[in-house]
Parts: structure tokens; C-alpha cells; sequence
């Protein structure tokens, strides 16, 4: 998702600083295919989960760049845990990046955004974050409280910096999900049909491009949130 992201707004005109934790082959397969295009890419390593992180990555960008105008918050992961025996640290893993490291990072772009007259910021949350997923209390919770920091950073920030979400559907199959389980999971939504991750590429387009829109969540999701 992060790599279509990226091909978006390189599209778009934009000149990108591509973030990784791990995956560094893929992270410059993509910014090399931006170059290719003739659109600038640079990348940078950094584990957002810790705020030495967080500025480690910011050092980098104003090295690169001087500063930004645009931050997509697309960095999480999802582990299955059970809410009884989840442990302190399980906490810091899944909260400590999804949502802490999405605060202080959004924090730092919206400091530098403010500094240059504006920006936008999007945040990427999940369904998860309006239906309840037992095996995955913690990732559930972090993407909640992701949602509730799109709306208090887009009413704090306003009206240089607009803040807003997108909320995918079933977008990409895990790992260890069989292939049919998971085609089966993308036929249950009300469309028929799961989400690509260029329809969720394009929902970031758009929530860059539009000035007029602040605070907004926006699902992306094939009707998935229509189920009850």
C-alpha cells in the first residue's frame, strides 16, 4: 500500500522521502522506479515506534529537503494477540507504532508545516477502528485512537494544516491467509470485491489535493462497514 502511495503522488508532482523500518529492498525498488520516472526519491530508515526514531527520520527529510508540505501516516502493523494475555510489551509493539509513533510523527510534520504557511496530513486507519476485531484488541485500539487524532490535530490545525483519514477495506492478504479464505473474505463486501491498494492511493490523492476538506474520514472500504 505504502509503495502505491508513493507512485501516486509521484505522479502527482511531488517529490517524496520514502520511510522504512526493515523493508529497505522494497523501499528503494520503489524510489527507483520513481526516479526512472523523473520524479525525485529519497530514503530513509528509522524505527517510529521510538521518538529517537521519529526525529531520526526528520533529520534525514530537512537534510533532504528543508522541510515538507505533505505526510501520509501509513506506517503500522498488525499481530494477533489475545486480550487477556497481551503483555506491556505487546502494548508498546503494536500502540507504541501505530499510534504514538503516528502522533509524533505527525507532530514533527505538522511543526514544519506550520513554519512554511501549510501542508496536509493523512492518516491511514483500518475498519478495525469502527468494528471491533477480538483477535486483534490492541491493533483495534491503536487505529481508534488514530481516528481521534485525525479529528483533534485537524481542529487544532486548522487553518494551515488540514488533517484527515482513510480507512481501507480488505486491501492486502496477510501472509498466512490462504488465497481462497481470502478471496471468499473479499466477496462478502457489499460490492462484491475487495480494494486495491491504487484505490487507496487515489483516496490520499484526493485528500491532498482538496483544500476544502479537514477532519474527514473517509472509507475506502467496498461497502465493508455497511455489515452489521
Amino acid at each position: 500500500m505504502g509503495r502505491a502511495i508513493a507512485l501516486a503522488l509521484a505522479k502527482e508532482g511531488c517529490r517524496l522521502m520514502i520511510h522504512f523500518h526493515q523493508s529497505s529492498e522494497a523501499a528503494e525498488e520503489t524510489a527507483n522506479q520513481i526516479r526512472s520516472e523523473g520524479s525525485r526519491a529519497e530514503v530513509a530508515q528509522a524505527d517510529l515506534s521510538a521518538s529517537e526514531g521519529v526525529r531520526q527520520l526528520f533529520g534525514a527529510l530537512d537534510a533532504a529537503y528543508g522541510g515538507l508540505e505533505l505526510l501520509v501516516n501509513s506506517a503500522a502493523i498488525l499481530e494477533r494477540v489475545d486480550l487477556l494475555e497481551a503483555t506491556e510489551a505487546d502494548w508498546q509493539h503494536t500502540v507504541g507504532l501505530n499510534l504514538k509513533g503516528a502522533f509524533f510523527t505527525l507532530q514533527e510534520a505538522a511543526s514544519r508545516m506550520q513554519a512554511r504557511g501549510g501542508g496536509a496530513i493523512v492518516n491511514i486507519s483500518d475498519t478495525a477502528a469502527h468494528r471491533p476485531w477480538p483477535g486483534y484488541p490492541l491493533h483495534s485500539i491503536s487505529k481508534s485512537g488514530l481516528e481521534m487524532l485525525t479529528k483533534v490535530a485537524a481542529a487544532r490545525l486548522a487553518p494551515a494544516v488540514r488533517v484527515n483519514a482513510v480507512v481501507p477495506g480488505p486491501t492486502l492478504k496477510p501472509t498466512w491467509m490462504a488465497e481462497s479464505r481470502w478471496q471468499a473474505i473479499s466477496r462478502t463486501t457489499p460490492l462484491g470485491f475487495g480494494v486495491e491498494p491504487e484505490d487507496v492511493a487515489r483516496a490520499v490523492v484526493f485528500l491532498m489535493k482538496n483544500d476544502y476538506v479537514t477532519g474527514h474520514i473517509l472509507r475506502v472500504d467496498a461497502g465493508t462497514l455497511l455489515h452489521r
